[in-house]
């Protein structure tokens, strides 16, 4: 039998432990605010979960396409710009290289060390390149990869049909893809084997 009074006084421990359990559990939140205040972040930085807002040069109208290296093979790249670059412009950016970001990426470029200048004009779709070679052998064996990527990069356009070296105003014999030397106007065509799409 049960003695009088025990269910009572189990009922009234149950609803104290269930009172008390709310109670902690409202004590693990953040307290209420009648007013907003200032949080000051912690002083490490936090991680990124998430990407940077794009700069302008990826947001833009247009795009332009850039060929740099990567494991021996030729890598397109697309940058965004407001408006087409001019051919000069366009070949400045791919003697100036990768950015930090395409570095980071793996890419590279042959054209260091392989040219002293190189100036662009074009006549009737025709891009004429004036290069000056380097005096001295600097042992790189990587030509095809960087007159692939001038010609790649220029052929990318669509003002540009083929891409013809020069040097001192006489055609310049540059290797294709094969190895083999040609003084004649090239397309990306003749790189074909080189190009790695991503």
């Amino acid at each position: 039998m049960t003695r009088p009074g025990t269910g009572q006084a189990a009922r009234t421990v149950g609803v104290a432990a269930l009172v008390t359990m709310f109670a902690l559990l409202g004590a693990c939140g953040v307290p209420a605010e009648d007013r907003p205040r200032a949080v000051t972040p912690p002083p490490v930085p936090f991680p990124a979960t998430a990407s940077a807002a794009p700069t302008a040069a990826e947001t833009g109208a247009v795009t332009e396409v850039l060929y740099f290296a990567r494991d021996e093979r030729l890598v397109p790249v697309i940058r965004r710009a407001d408006q087409v670059p001019a051919l000069d412009a366009q070949l400045r950016a791919l003697l100036a290289g990768p950015t930090p970001a395409e570095r980071d990426d793996g890419l590279t470029s042959a054209l260091p060390g392989a040219f002293t200048s190189a100036v662009v004009e074009l006549v009737d779709g025709l891009a004429r390149v004036t290069v000056g070679l380097t005096a001295v052998d600097t042992g790189r064996s990587d030509g095809r990869l960087a007159y692939g990527q001038i010609v790649c990069t220029l052929t990318a356009r669509t003002d540009v049909t083929a891409v013809l070296f020069l040097e001192g105003g006489a055609p310049l014999s540059v290797p294709r893809a094969d190895g083999s030397l040609s003084s004649g106007p090239l397309t990306a065509a003749d790189y074909a084997v080189l190009i790695n799409p991503r």
